[in-house]
């Protein structure tokens, strides 16, 4: 089983970000049995769905799907509805509903838009587990303008030692950005990128689970945000540049004379 997996998984690195969905459903296809923990190993885009009953957006993901049904932070229901649905224990529902409200405020501080949605379920050894999702696309209203989409997927677990927790995350970000202009077509910059952290604080009350998975995911995405401006963006610029100049091959010539001249000058 082991080695049908990974095989499935490393040809999922191997393919193009811009078809996953079409790339997982193909692989399900053809490998039925290994469906399940297939699905589970690979990030895909977050859905977007509507709360029938409040009529807000949500995420949707393997984290609360139940079957072909999606749960809603929202209205705490299922869609399609189901009767035996998992839902969280009063006190999980209670936090659930702090921590949507507090990341629907991190969504509109941050991205001035898009859909965030949280999570939270126990785990059978004592703690709780979670996912916070946060999704941003950006339509282009004319076929000149940038197009793109930013996917956040964090995963923590929190256990608690006393009157402190141990918090453990692992976060993904997937990014799709397209650029359309007469002089240089369609460029395509997409690609996922994962890192994990842990840390320790104080928990006064349940309650103070919400700021502290709220400090330790803005630190991890402001961070994750600047390794793909600084070294993704930025090496592929360069790699670019390197491999056709932006002026003129006269100019560049040019430009070296007058550096040589410079460098002269100076040295007198």
């Amino acid at each position: 089983m082991g080695d049908v997996l990974d095989s499935m998984l490393d040809l999922m690195r191997r393919l193009p970000p811009t078809k996953i969905e079409e790339n997982v459903a193909a692989l399900t296809a053809l490998c039925p049995d290994y469906a399940d923990d297939f699905l589970g190993s690979v990030d895909q885009p977050l859905i977007l769905k509507v709360d029938r009953t409040t009529g807000k957006e949500y995420l949707a993901c393997d984290y609360n799907r139940d079957g072909d049904s999606y749960r809603s932070p929202w209205s705490n229901e299922y869609d399609p509805p189901i009767d035996d649905g998992t839902l969280p224990s009063a006190k999980m529902r209670k936090l659930e509903v702090a921590a949507n409200e507090a990341f629907d405020t991190y969504r509109e501080l941050y991205f001035e838009g898009g859909v965030s949605s949280v999570f939270l379920w126990e785990l059978e050894d004592g703690g709780f587990a979670g996912v916070v999702l946060l999704k941003k696309v950006l339509n282009p209203s004319t076929s000149s303008e940038p197009s793109g989409s930013w996917d956040s997927i964090h995963v923590f677990e929190a256990v608690e030692r006393g009157r402190n927790a141990h918090y453990k995350l692992t976060s993904t970000i997937m990014l799709q950005l397209v650029t359309r202009s007469p002089g240089t077509g369609e460029v395509n910059l997409s690609g996922s990128m994962t890192r994990q952290s842990e840390m320790d604080a104080a928990v006064p009350d349940f309650s103070s689970h919400v700021p502290n998975t709220g400090r330790m995911i803005e630190d991890m995405e402001i961070k994750m945000r600047n390794l793909l401006q600084e070294v993704y963006f930025g090496k592929t610029r360069d790699v670019v540049y390197d491999l056709r100049s932006v002026e003129s091959l006269e100019y560049a010539r040019r430009q070296r004379e007058l550096q040589k001249e410079l460098v002269g000058f100076m040295k007198r």
